[in-house]
Parts: C-alpha cells; sequence; structure tokens
C-alpha cells in the first residue's frame, strides 16, 4: 500500500487539488473521504492528499494495482466496502481497456449512498494547470443559465465549419442535469467539471468528431482534428462512421457494437467550461469545451429518468459550434451569446 504523503508530487498541482477538495466537493474536515487512484496517477492523488492532509479530514487512499491486476475484471470488494462508510469519494485514475463496468459498479454505490463524488479519469498534467484551476463558480453560473434554457426547448440543432448538422429532439420526460464542477449529493460529477446533459429523445444527422472519441480510445488515438471520424445518426443510432484512419473507424464500430444499445444516443450534452480554449487531446476534459458533445450507450438512467441500458458508454467531441435551441441562438463559433 502506498503512502501518498511520501510522495513528491509538482506544486504546479496545488491550485488544481485545492480547487477539487475546497470549491468542487466543498469537504467538511469531519468527513471521511476514500480516494482511488493508479500507479500512473499517485503523483496527483498525492496532491490530493495533501489538501485532505492539510484540512484534517479523514481519508482511506487505495492503489488499484495494490489489490488486483489491471485492466480491472471487478472492482475490488475493499473498495466497494469502504465507500459505504464515506461522504466523499474521490476516482483519479488512468482508464484502461474494458474496465468501464468497473466503474459502474463503484458509481452504483455512489448512487445509493449520495455520495459527492469527483470521477478525475484519465487525469493528467495538462488537465491540472489547465482545466482544474477554472473558476468553477462562474462555471456554475453559465451552466445555470443554459440548463434553464435547453430545459424549455424542444428542439436543439448545431452545426460546425466541419460539416457537423445534428437536430435532437428532446423527451420532456427525460431530466437535464448540470455537472458544472460543484459536485453535489444529487449528481456525481467529472472533475473538471461544466456541462449539463440529458438523454435526448432522438437524434439525427451528421457529426464530424474533429475533437476526441471517449473511454480508452482516447488514450489511443488522441485529438482528431487531422483525422476526423465522420459520424452518421438516424433514429438516434449511429448507422455509419468513416475516418481516414480506418484503425479508427474499426475500433469505434466494434466499441459501438458491444450490445443492442451500445450505438444508441444515450447522453446529449452542452459542454460549459468558459475557462477551456481548445482541444488537448483527453476527453475528461475536452468534453467540457464549449459546444456539443453526444454519447452512445449508458443514458445514465437513473438520473435522467431513461428506461433503457447499454454495458458501454462512449462520448464523442466537435468544435466550434454554432447551437440553436427552439430556433434561438445561443452558441456562434464555439462562443456563448447568451
Amino acid at each position: 500500500m502506498y503512502e501518498l504523503k511520501n510522495i513528491q508530487f509538482d506544486p504546479e498541482y496545488t491550485p488544481g487539488a485545492h480547487n477539487a477538495v475546497h470549491v468542487c466537493l466543498r469537504i467538511e474536515p469531519h468527513e471521511k473521504v476514500t480516494l482511488i487512484t493508479d500507479r500512473a496517477s499517485i503523483e496527483i492523488a498525492a496532491s490530493l492528499a495533501a489538501e485532505l492532509d492539510a484540512l484534517g479530514a479523514p481519508y482511506r487512499p487505495f492503489v488499484l494495482e495494490d489489490l488486483a491486476p489491471r485492466p480491472l475484471a471487478t472492482m475490488p470488494q475493499e473498495i466497494l466496502d469502504d465507500l459505504e462508510s464515506s461522504q466523499v469519494s474521490i476516482y483519479a485514475v488512468v482508464a484502461q481497456a474494458n474496465e468501464l463496468r468497473t466503474r459502474m459498479q463503484m458509481t452504483d454505490v455512489v448512487n445509493r449512498r449520495h455520495i459527492r463524488h469527483a470521477h478525475m479519469v484519465n487525469i493528467e498534467r495538462r488537465i491540472m494547470l489547465e482545466g482544474m484551476r477554472a473558476d468553477f463558480l462562474k462555471v456554475d453560473e453559465l451552466s445555470l443559465r443554459v440548463l434553464k434554457i435547453a430545459q424549455s426547448a424542444r428542439v436543439i440543432r448545431a452545426t460546425t465549419p466541419a460539416g457537423t448538422d445534428i437536430t435532437a429532439q428532446m423527451n420532456p420526460h427525460y431530466k437535464w442535469l448540470k455537472t458544472s464542477g460543484i459536485i453535489s449529493t444529487k449528481k456525481w460529477g467529472n472533475l473538471p467539471g461544466g456541462e449539463i446533459f440529458t438523454t435526448p429523445g432522438e437524434v439525427n444527422g451528421t457529426f464530424v468528431i474533429d475533437g476526441v472519441v471517449g473511454d480508452y480510445l482516447c488514450a489511443k488515438y488522441g485529438d482528431l482534428r487531422s483525422a476526423p471520424l465522420t459520424i452518421q445518426i438516424e433514429g438516434n443510432r449511429l448507422k455509419r462512421a468513416e475516418s481516414s484512419n480506418h484503425e479508427l473507424e474499426a475500433d469505434f464500430w466494434r466499441y459501438t457494437h458491444t450490445d443492442e444499445n451500445s450505438d444508441r444516443v444515450g447522453e446529449f450534452a452542452i459542454g460549459t467550461n468558459i475557462g477551456l480554449h481548445g482541444v488537448i487531446g483527453n476527453i475528461l476534459q475536452d468534453e467540457k469545451l464549449p459546444g456539443i458533445h453526444i454519447a452512445f450507450g449508458n443514458p445514465y438512467g437513473a438520473h435522467t429518468g431513461a428506461e433503457w441500458d447499454s454495458s458501454t458508454h462512449i462520448d464523442v467531441v466537435g468544435t466550434k459550434f454554432d447551437i440553436w435551441a427552439d430556433g434561438r441562438q445561443i452558441m456562434q463559433a464555439g462562443r456563448f451569446i447568451i
């Protein structure tokens, strides 16, 4: 077992770690924290642990490789048991192939116990120095304004210079959620935060992914601006995927056909982190870039109200969006105009 307080870390991580502990999670000294990390992220975890030590909050650290071989087949029971007595949890880990199920096992406990959970999958140095230094109070204020517009919209349309042109019909029975970086017991959130999302009723059109794709494919392919993936969506299902990078094309198609709903649009989201200015090739930060991102697979139905499910979830990100909500333009060339 690693002793995180003995791990040296770059002091440049401290502002982002302070933001996570004090602004985003608002941890109190009496609250117990479960801190989950891996060897790749140990230095960032140490910076978070230093903030918890300074605060005086009790925490239990876990390094995944100490408990089970990677990629994980199941979330170690020791971690799941510890979550049962925690008010806050942090997951700062680099994703490996086919580990989504284990993260779902963890978030099942988080959801049931209403733990304030920071999901920092694929956290890295650049994110700690950029996205994690955002003014999350300002991001939250903007997110609330965008949320109010989205909640009343029946149709949202989005286009980009690269060729995206999608129309999303909203389902009034599904909830919109805000994960702006200010994390509550109502919904765990990614850090860095900055988005609102729902499960759409139906999405149709062309989406040009000139940003990134998610899950473990993100680490493999990174920034897609030089070889975008163009997908066609009909009746909320993925129908075609084409790229000059045929390996990416094949990997994406295989991932989105894992189960009967892996090719179904489960998430429709608007990024709201105005502290970000471009794609870095990491889904954790890039999906918060102002614009549209969607995800195929798991619709987070426990939160949105969607009745269906999937064992997979993969986000796709484009850039430089124009967005209209019921005909009212709210974004132009990637900048909010509300």
